[in-house]
Order: C-alpha cells, then structure tokens, then sequence
C-alpha cells in the first residue's frame, strides 16, 4: 500500500518510538522528538488516517498510538534504516564460533548461545539436519561370533552405529571385504542419496548371500535413520519475561509452554517467510497461536549449497528488528565460515 512521505516519517518516529519504550505514543510527543517540521494537530490528523489504513492501534481511548503488525511489516520491509553490527558485538560472535570443537552440534549450540546474548531474545535452532551431509566412511566390524558392529561417518564428524546378528559362519576377511565395497560405492553420497537400489546394486557385485548382506544392509540403513534425528537448542528461553507485554502471567506461561513442545519449534523454523536471505515472521504471520504476539528473525546455515538447519531469535512483535537482522547476517557468514574450516579440518585429519 502507498503512503506520502509524511505519513511514512510518522509511522516511522511512531514505531522507532514504541520500540524504545513500550509506551503508546501520542502526536506530541512526535512533535517534539522528531524534527518534522509538522504542528501536533497535522500529526494527530495523519496518525488517525494511519490508524483507519491498519498500520495503527489505539488500545485505550485518548491514549497514544501502537503499531499494528501491518505497521511492523512496513516498517521492516520499507522503513527501517540499515544497522551495521557493532565491532563488540561482531568480535563476541568471532570469539563464540572460533572455539575448539568436536562435533558440528556445538558450533550450532554455540551460535545459539551467542545470538540469545547480544539480541537478549530467546534464540532457537535445529542441530544439522545430517541426512543432507555427506557420508565418509562405513565400517562393518566384528564382535563376537554371530555379532557385528555397523558404522556410519559422515563429514560432518557424526558417528552413528547399529549392533547386528550375522551367520556364524561370516568371517573378519568377509567384513572387511563388504567394508571396502560399500566404501567404495557410499563415499561421496547425501544421506538421502542412499536409496535401497544402490545397497541392491552393492549385494548384486559382492554375489554375497542375502543371509550374510541384508542384516549388513539393514545395519546401514538402521545408522543413516539415525542420523535424521536432530535436536533442538534454546537459550535464554525466560527473556521474554524481561518485556512488559508478557508480564501477564497466562501469555508468558503459553509462549513458555510453546518452547517445551519440540514438533511446535520445528513447525516455526520451518515457515519462514523472509527479506532475502533472512526471514522476519510478525505476530500474527506466525501460524501458532500461542507466539502471536511475537516475532521471528530467522536464517538457514548451510555446507555450500546444501542447507544443514535453521537458526533463530523469538521475542516481542515490537523487537529491534535492525539489531537482530544485522547480528543474524554477521552470525549466518560467520557461522557458515566457520562449518567449512570445520569440515576441512575433518578432511584433512
């Protein structure tokens, strides 16, 4: 929707307002804080046409104005002035990320744990989701007659295994041999690349009997749905609680509640709708009741093209969307780098 220059610098000053203080804001007060070369009467005439458009509310009679979520979203999709990061805060999610670690899971805990901090939000995140990266190794080792051990490695440093039953008869030369097969043919692959034809097309080349192969096979498969698991991390999850509008104890209780239920956190990563590569989801944009007075700031982290999870930051509709959106795109570059020196350092070891 169209709005003149003058309606756009109110809207503006409104919501710049209401974000610093949480108070319903009047047309005087915008009169004096903001030199916009306008009376108070023509700002009070401008803020009802920007009510009666939907881009205001007023929640009391002769109080000031709030911004609606349509306000919110013309706010970050037309208004908001540009932030760059702070050198602070872009040297506290250097030194986050750049620690020593083992597993890619606390890089991902790490940057949540980073996010949450300089935001003061509740951030959330999806461990990798590793079926998308790639396998590096499968093992197939005995342990005791009838007894084996199946591992899967993938180049994100996750190890997945799974006991089998194998006949009696299998030999440590035969596992080894099997070993070197799927090795030779799984190397390379997504996790979701390793469809059942290609483990058809390893038992057709090792003429190995079904008895000996599948419990193998099945092994494998057992690993690689294992690996599809993945956690989720919240971090200052009673932020929230820091805000006036949930200082009523029913709307903090349920937002809480929501951050419980795993499946629900999922579904809010999972539907974004975003400014390129960030995605901003504004109260009542978000599908779950309980989160409708909130926002969304999200973003995807990846192993080249290959997205691996999503990283995010929940907290009130009226967020400082440039302060979040700036710190998310320093931590999605910074992030991402930092996945490829991981799996570099994987490869090279």
């Amino acid at each position: 929707m169209y709005l003149d220059d003058r309606k756009r610098r109110i809207l503006q000053a409104i919501i710049d307002d209401y974000i610093d203080t949480a108070e319903p804001v009047g047309s005087r007060t915008v009169a004096r804080k903001h030199e916009l070369g306008l009376s108070s009467a023509t700002i009070r005439n401008e803020m009802a046409d920007l009510e009666e458009m939907g881009f205001l509310a007023q929640p009391h009679t002769s109080a000031g104005r709030i911004p609606s979520d349509k306000g919110y979203r013309f706010y970050v999709n037309e208004l908001m002035r540009e932030r760059v990061i702070s050198a602070e805060e872009a040297e506290c999610i250097k030194q986050a990320l750049e620690i020593r670690i083992n597993e890619m899971n606390q890089l991902i805990r790490q940057a949540s744990m980073i996010l949450s901090k300089i935001t003061k939000y509740t951030s959330i995140a999806t461990a990798p989701q590793l079926k998308k990266s790639i396998l590096k190794a499968v093992q197939v080792v005995p342990i005791q007659q009838g007894r084996a051990l199946v591992i899967v490695v993938t180049n994100a440093n996750v190890v997945r295994n799974s006991f089998i039953k194998i006949p009696d008869n299998v030999t440590a030369d035969m596992l080894i041999m099997m070993s070197n097969m799927l090795n030779n043919k799984l190397n390379g692959l997504t996790m979701d690349q390793i469809s059942s034809n290609i483990l058809l097309d390893i038992e057709r080349e090792l003429s190995i009997s079904k008895e000996i192969l599948m419990p193998v096979i099945d092994g494998i498969i057992d690993s690689i749905n294992n690996i599809d698991y993945s956690d989720v991390y919240l971090e200052g999850t009673t932020n929230i609680l820091n805000f006036p509008e949930f200082m009523d104890i029913v709307k903090a209780k349920e937002f809480l509640n929501v951050l419980d239920e795993k499946e629900k956190i999922y579904k809010i990563l999972n539907n974004k709708k975003g400014i390129e590569n960030i995605g901003v989801q504004i109260g009542t944009e978000n599908d779950i009741q309980q989160i409708k007075d909130c926002s969304l700031v999200t973003a995807t982290y990846s192993i080249g093209n290959v997205v691996l999870g999503t990283i995010g930051v929940i907290g009130p509709t009226r967020m400082e969307y440039a302060k979040v959106i700036s710190s998310m795109n320093y931590l999605k570059r910074k992030l991402n780098e930092e996945i490829l020196k991981y799996i570099g350092d994987i490869d090279d070891s």
